[in-house]
Parts: C-alpha cells; sequence; structure tokens
C-alpha cells in the first residue's frame, strides 16, 4: 500500500504512528489525538515552510500506527517504543547510562547514597538524571555532611569489623559495625530524601521539631547535632534565590532554536527558591515545538523523578491535560502545567529563556574553540584532513596473557562514547604488541571505506613500529584518505641519536616523515592528543584488568577450593595460567587436593579461559 493509501485510510482516533525510512528504518514515533489528523498534517501541500514537514516527509518511506483507547494509553505506548526504537528524529532525553543520577538504596537495612549511571528497578529512590557527574558528588558530600549516610560497596559493608575513615570525619555513622541503630539510620535517609526533593522548608519544620524534643529530654549532645543540621541548610536556603513569596514547588521550561540547535532550559523552584538549573542539547530537525516540549516533558518526568506541584511551560499543548493527568496520578495531588500570561510565572519563564539564550552562546563558543584546536592539529601536524573525527587504538596484555586492544573515538574534540570498541586477542602466542594492533586495525576497518564511516585521523599508542603496522594495515585494505599518526611517551623506540636528546617530551611520528614532533607543554592541540592518548589507555587498562580479576576469582566458584587453599595454589604456581599449566600430578603436591579436586581444578581453568578468549 502506498503512503497516500495510508493517509486516506489512517483512522480519527488516537494513537501512536510510526514512521519508517528505507529498509524499515524507524524514523520518527509520535502521539496523536487524532491519528488522521495529525499524520496527515506532514504531508499536507499548504505551503507550509516548516522544514519538519519537508524533512520527514521526504524521507519516509512507510507508515505504522497503533490505535489506542484514549490519549493517556498513547503516552504510554509512545514512550515504550521510543526506548524500544530510539527513532533518529525524534527528541529524546539520553539513557540513564549518559546522564547520572543519585541513587539511594532503599532495599537494604542500611542504605547507602551513590552516584549511578543505570536506572534499574531494585527497590532504589533514584534522583536525576542530572547532567554534570561533578555537581552531583559534589550534591553528595553536602549531603553527607548533613546526614552521614553510607557509601561503601556492600562487600565491604558485609566484611568490616571496624568503623571506616568516613566515620572518624563524621561522614558515616559506622551502621557496619553497630555503632547506629536502624531507626536512627532510617531518619538520615529520610532526611536525605526530603532534601533532594527540595523539600527544605518541611525538613528544617521537621528538624527543628527533633530538636526541640530532644532539648525537652535534656539529650544536649542530639539537640546540638540537629541544630547544626538546621544550620547548614538553612545557609543554603540563604544561598537560593528566591523567586516567589508563595511557598511552592516548580519546574520551568523554556527552549530555544538556533540554527540546527535546540536548548532546552529547566529551572528548579522548591518552596519558592530557585534550587537548581540545568540544559539540555538536541539537534534540531525541525519539528513543531509543540511536539518537542511535549515529548521533552513526559521524558523527564520518567522514573523516579520528583513531580512538582507546577510546572511551568512556554506554549500550550494538545495534551496538556493528558500530561497534567498522567503526572497527578504518580504525585498522587493534582498537578499543573500552566502557560503563564503575567506574574512571577511569566517572570520565571522569561528567566528561563534568558538561561537557555546564555546557554547556547557558551555552546557555540565552545564549538568555535574546538574547532580552533582541530585546524591548528591539522597545521602543527601537516594532516590531509580538519581532525573532525579521531579514532585512537592501544593494546593492554601482561607478558601476552589477556591480550585486549581498545578504541576510542573523539568527534570535535569531544569523547564520542558510544563509538567506542574493546577487541580481544585471538591466536597470538606471547607479548607480540605489533601483531596484536595489526589484529585489532585490521578488524577494525577491514569493509569501513565501502561503509562510509572512516575516521579523519588514526592515532595509534607507540612509536615507529605501530606506526608501520597501521599503515601497512591501511595499505592492505586500500585504505588512503584517513591520515595516520603514532604518539609515543618518553624515549619509546628512540633511535640513537634521539637518546643524546635532552628533551622529555612525548612525540608524534608520521608516515613518511624522518623526525618526530615534539609534543609542546601547554599547547591546546597537543593537549587534545594526551587526553585521547590518556582515554584509550585508560580505556584498555580497565577492560584488561576486568578480565584478568574474572579469569582469577574463578578459583572461588570451584567446590572444594577455599580461601587457604587459593591461597596455597597461587603461591606455588604464581597465578592462574601458571596453575592452568601445572599438571595433576603437580597440584596433587598442595596439600588438601586430590585427584578429583585437581581434575576439576583443570577443567573448569579450561572452560573459563576458552570463554574468556572468545573475540568481542
Amino acid at each position: 500500500m502506498s503512503i497516500e493509501e495510508k493517509l486516506k485510510n489512517l483512522p480519527h482516533s488516537p494513537g501512536v504512528y510510526i514512521m519508517k525510512g528505507k529498509g524499515g528504518e524507524v524514523l520518527y514515533i509520535g502521539k496523536a489525538k487524532s491519528l488522521r489528523s495529525r499524520v496527515r498534517s506532514y504531508f499536507r501541500e499548504t505551503g507550509d515552510s516548516r522544514y519538519a514537514v519537508k524533512f520527514l516527509s521526504a524521507r519516509v518511506e512507510d507508515i505504522d500506527y497503533i490505535v489506542t483507547a484514549n490519549e493517556k494509553e498513547a503516552l504510554f505506548l509512545e514512550d515504550t517504543l521510543l526506548k524500544q526504537h530510539k527513532p533518529k528524529y525524534n527528541i529524546r532525553l539520553k539513557d540513564s547510562k549518559t546522564y547520572v543520577s543519585i541513587k539511594i538504596t532503599m532495599a537494604e537495612k542500611f542504605p547507602r547514597i551513590l552516584v549511578t549511571r543505570q536506572i534499574k528497578k531494585d527497590g532504589s529512590r533514584h534522583f536525576g538524571p542530572y547532567t554534570s557527574a561533578r555537581a552531583v558528588r559534589d550534591t553528595i558530600k553536602f549531603i553527607r555532611r548533613i546526614f552521614p549516610l553510607c557509601v561503601c560497596s556492600a562487600s565491604v559493608f558485609q566484611n568490616r569489623v571496624r568503623p571506616c575513615l568516613d566515620y572518624q570525619l563524621h561522614l558515616c555513622p559506622a551502621p557496619a559495625v553497630g555503632l547506629i541503630s536502624e531507626e536512627a539510620y532510617r531518619e538520615l535517609v529520610n532526611g536525605a530524601i526530603m532534601f533532594l526533593e527540595g523539600k527544605n522548608r518541611e525538613l528544617v519544620k521537621l528538624l527543628r521539631e527533633q530538636m526541640n524534643e530532644a532539648a525537652a529530654k535534656l539529650d544536649f549532645e542530639r539537640a546540638a547535632e540537629l541544630r547544626d543540621r538546621i544550620g547548614a541548610i538553612e545557609e543554603m536556603l540563604e544561598e537560593q534565590k528566591v523567586v516567589t513569596h508563595r511557598p511552592v514547588d516548580q519546574d520551568v521550561f523554556a527552549f530555544l532554536r538556533e540554527e540546527d540547535s535546540i536548548v532546552m532550559q529547566t529551572l528548579i523552584v522548591r518552596g519558592g527558591r530557585l534550587v537548581t538549573s540545568e540544559d539540555f542539547f538536541f539537534k534540531d530537525t525541525g519539528l513543531p515545538e509543540e511536539e518537542i516540549l511535549s515529548s521533552f516533558v513526559t521524558q523527564f518526568y520518567r522514573g523516579d523523578k520528583y513531580i512538582p506541584d507546577q510546572v511551568i511551560i512556554p506554549l500550550d499543548l494538545d495534551d496538556r491535560g493528558v500530561i497534567e493527568e498522567w503526572l497527578g496520578e504518580r504525585k498522587r495531588k493534582k498537578v499543573f502545567l500552566i502557560v503563564p500570561e503575567r506574574g512571577d510565572k511569566l517572570k520565571l519563564l522569561k528567566m528561563a529563556e534568558s538561561n537557555a539564550a546564555e546557554s547556547l552562546k557558551k555552546r557555540r563558543e565552545s564549538q568555535r574553540a574546538r574547532e580552533d584546536i582541530l585546524e591548528e592539529l591539522k597545521a602543527r601536524l601537516h594532516l590531509k584532513n580538519l581532525p573532525d573525527r579521531i579514532e585512537a587504538f592501544d593494546i593492554s596484555n601482561i607478558g601476552g596473557q589477556n591480550a585486549v586492544g581498545a578504541m576510542v573515538s573523539f568527534k570535535r574534540a569531544v569523547p564520542e562514547k558510544g563509538s567506542y570498541r574493546l577487541y580481544k586477542i585471538k591466536g597470538i602466542e606471547g607479548p607480540d604488541d605489533y601483531a596484536m594492533m595489526e589484529q585489532v586495525l585490521s578488524r577494525r576497518y577491514k569493509g569501513q571505506e565501502e561503509a562510509g564511516t572512516l575516521p579523519d585521523l588514526i592515532l595509534v599508542d607507540g612509536g615507529k613500529g605501530q606506526l608501520n603496522i597501521a599503515v601497512k594495515v591501511l595499505e592492505s585494505l586500500g585504505i588512503d584518505s584517513a591520515d595516520i599518526a603514532a604518539l609515543a611517551k618518553d624515549r619509546d623506540e628512540a633511535s640513537p641519536r634521539d637518546r643524546f636528546i635532552k628533551s622529555k617530551g612525548e612525540r608524534i611520528f608520521l608516515p613518511h616523515v624522518k623526525d618526530p614532533i615534539v609534543l609542546k607543554e601547554g599547547s591546546k592541540p597537543d593537549l587534545l592528543l594526551r587526553r585521547i592518548r590518556d582515554e584509550v589507555h585508560r580505556f584498555a587498562i580497565s577492560y584488561h584488568r576486568k578480565l584478568r580479576s574474572r579469569f582469577t576469582s574463578v578459583l572461588d566458584n570451584i567446590p572444594g577450593i577455599g580461601e587457604k587453599k587459593r591461597k596455597a595454589l597461587l603461591n606455588r604456581f604464581g597465578d592462574v595460567e601458571g596453575i592452568l599449566s601445572a599438571g595433576i600430578e603437580e597440584l596433587k603436591g598442595i596439600p588438601g587436593i586430590n585427584e578429583e579436586l585437581a581434575t576439576s581444578i583443570k577443567e573448569t581453568l579450561k572452560t573459563y579461559k576458552k570463554e574468556a578468549e572468545e573475540p568481542a
């Protein structure tokens, strides 16, 4: 059925529509009160100059739709489908693996407060998401000064026999060793939750009541402790700007479009005070403003996000009533979406719009600064291409064991973590870094030129040897469009003449260039190269350590091997590889290990090694 026929047969019912491109790729998902009216508006010949209509209609090859009983069901279904398909042209908040959240592990007897990038349904409370990991860690530090909650891992908590350093610093009440009751600890947890929800006035009132009660019971130590908490919170409240004289909780949303970018600005107001603000940036695909705002607001309040009494928005929405009903059900209290026309609410909206403009300005300035750095890097290394996209490689192994390769990608001088790759080295015996680098580069770039996905610059960690390997691999694959360079640490592959050079600078080796370029201290292009090199090294090392720790810990999972036998095996054979290389009779030489257990050890380690060496 053609697009025209599908448009004619669309129902007037509420539901969700799915626009697809070539090969069935999902381009856009939307919800509508009337599927017929909404979808046909994208293809209507009315001289509509909106970029979205032309942009989408030119790419859509097929349209699917799902009818729902009402608009609220359409809202839920749209959210589910967005998570499932991650369509290319929807305005979409990044998932929890990208943004950070504050997590309180409520399912535990003594809940811990943590920073997390993954939202799991494990009974924990999550607050966020937040765009700045540093700001989140600063928030947790502040909270722990007032409400000292535990932060150690579950295994450390369970095995602790004496108070940790945090106890000495008054940042933890040492619940692991029984120095605080469960009831008293829960008071700390509840206080931290109220703080994170922005209920600071209610929190101060509650703490003041508890302080007065403690003083009446002549528990002056407890009263003084509560007094100090109240003082810290009130000091913070004084720093927060009063934006309304009514003690109301509000979230304010504003957005600004400029060229190909959208910035969505949020102001968080709690008890009439401006608590914080955040900005979210998206690529502008020209979608109607109502759709952008509706999609953002519904995604913003997913999960355990605190819902205020009022949500202030810059324009009216067709589905405003549905969103109000959904938010009200989750809050168990009436929630209002307000488009202000005058007064304090309009002032708040204007403040959010001003912040949006400032955020976009700063982002543009930052982008221009990065572009200047890339231009300098191109000139400094005499590159063919502007290194808009850089892929860097490193190898990590110890004596050839558990060898891994890692690749990181930087787009416009910013890490593109979704494009990072890890490789398990296979079929190479011993510590042959050259062969390992050749394998990783071959696996990465085979077929990439045809796909049009080559980077502008390929950077390998090492000296001339690694550079020659990279050149050889790309020549064998017929690739000549990408620039290649090798970044060597001080004295890596230094020539006899180089050894007499007093400079200890790191050096860049380039193909067909005799002398390396020594990196300069303070040079912005050189700092970028170091940052990329350090990031790929970190990525490779962390993966290598993960494989080693998994391989070593397999001993703990063998029935009959306790701590004593484990230590005896490692003392005798050095590591798991040594144990695996040992014969049955050698293993039987360890006290307590008979032939049956020795055989079990060998078979278990062989199986685990085979699984660990499967290619990534």
